[in-house]
């Protein structure tokens, strides 16, 4: 039976909380590590490599990270398409939590020699193992118990949770920074990362009093759970899983750009003070945390898709003013650059995802299709792209290369934006209609 609506609003915030605290803490601890491989992990993990090559190599364990993210999808989406949403992320939020307090442990390779760098792929792979299955089951669990015409707006409770991430890391990074002083590469950098010990905690105690999903209880009880959901999704979903990993490959590679290839690039290569770009990073946050819920309130107003396709349309025309913007080497131009590209830009495309995909997927497989739509980009663009961007650099002496690079896979998402038919929710909304008036 269908609860009342005043309990279906309740538990629509509830979900939305829910799934903004616990998906802060998580992208917090994937967002040191992106940190400290710009700015610390050459020298600490990697000192036989020198200048950019060092940098190369951080760059390269920070995308092994997401190349584990598609693992992650499949198995977590196994058993939240199986066994609930809220259970899957209890599981995901431990593990995520003990790699980053592991990682924080890791003596140095001058302590330990080539067991440091090995520790720490294994961390980072236990990290994106449980961030591909973090994102879907949070994403579900907002969108699936959203009212029926505010799915973008309750979704985005989901996506706030990067920048909420990324602005708590910068101030704890800040905060450490500071106590250390000079110290930060030997011991400093590690106060981040042993501090998530805290989070688990609080971020277990708020998932543990989560509703389950109405979407997958009411899935259960009539059609049962699929046998193998990822070959039900291969089978049936391929083409929408490779529409929506395409709709999703132009903020990834804005994103990752703006928030982890510039802190490298105008430190490395521009030589301003590593203070203040975390502190730039830190206002750009602020921005993005702001401006998502914006963005996600817009999208139900003008659609969905046509929003994502009209942020990746920008995204290609605004790249070469941002690397231009960011090459004047003067602080607040590329303050306002940063601003522009990720709280504008990029949540305009990144807020209305989870109600996107979910639209796309059969709540039967729901949580290993979305799951794997959104892994498939963020590992093979969001991924790498900092690790591109430094090498096309190398190479070329410009930017240019990855502008173009940029532009190319912002085509692609506002062509896949347009392809994303929505296929299994028409029903579902009106399931969800007559049931608000049944008990109207």
């Amino acid at each position: 039976m269908s609860s009342s609506p005043p309990a279906r609003a309740g538990q629509s915030r509830r979900a939305a909380i829910g799934s903004f605290v616990g998906t802060t803490f998580e992208w917090y601890d994937f967002f040191i590590y992106g940190t400290m491989a710009s700015l610390v992990f050459g020298q600490v993990f990697f000192p036989t490599q020198d200048g950019v090559v060092g940098t190369l190599a951080a760059f390269a364990t920070f995308a092994v990270g997401f190349l584990a993210r598609p693992f992650g999808s499949i198995l977590f989406g196994h058993y939240g398409d199986r066994l609930g949403r809220r259970n899957v992320l209890i599981v995901t939020l431990l593990i995520m939590g003990s790699a980053t307090v592991l990682i924080g442990c890791i003596p140095s390779y001058d302590a330990i020699g080539v067991w440091a760098p090995g520790l720490l792929i294994v961390c980072r792979i236990a990290q994106g193992v449980a961030l591909g299955g973090e994102w879907g089951g949070a994403a579900l669990l907002s969108v699936e118990n959203a009212p029926t015409d505010r799915r973008g707006l309750f979704g985005s409770s989901t996506q706030v949770g990067s920048p909420a991430g990324l602005l708590l890391a910068s101030l704890v990074i800040s905060a450490s920074a500071a106590v250390s002083g000079d110290q930060f590469e030997q011991w400093g950098w590690r106060i981040p990362f042993l501090g998530s010990a805290i989070i688990v905690v609080v971020g277990l105690a708020i998932r543990r009093g989560l509703a389950e999903s109405q979407d997958f209880a009411e899935t259960v009880h009539t059609e049962g759970v699929a046998a193998v959901p990822v070959v039900q999704v291969l089978r049936e979903d391929w083409r929408t899983v490779l529409i929506a990993a395409g709709l999703g490959a132009a903020n990834n590679a804005l994103y990752y750009t703006v928030a982890t290839y510039t802190l490298a690039y105008v430190t490395g290569t521009l030589g301003m003070p590593k203070g203040e770009t975390i502190n730039h990073l830190t206002i750009v946050s602020v921005c993005y945390l702001l401006s998502i819920p914006l963005f996600g309130w817009l999208s139900d107003k003008v659609g969905l898709r046509r929003q994502v396709a009209v942020a990746a349309l920008a995204a290609a025309a605004f790249i070469f003013p941002y690397f231009a913007m960011i090459d004047t080497g003067n602080g607040w131009v590329i303050l306002l650059g940063m601003i522009l590209g990720l709280a504008v830009i990029q949540s305009a495309a990144y807020a209305p995802q989870p109600a996107v995909y979910c639209e796309l997927f059969p709540a039967r497989t729901r949580y290993t299709g979305a799951s794997l739509s959104y892994a498939l980009p963020t590992t093979l663009v969001g991924g790498t792209a900092p690790f591109i961007a430094t090498w096309l650099f190398s190479t070329t002496g410009s930017n240019s290369a990855m502008a173009w690079y940029v532009i190319a896979l912002s085509l692609l998402a506002a062509g896949c934006a347009e392809l994303a038919h929505r296929r299994h929710t028409t029903s579902i909304r009106a399931a969800g209609s007559a049931a608000e008036v049944q008990n109207a």
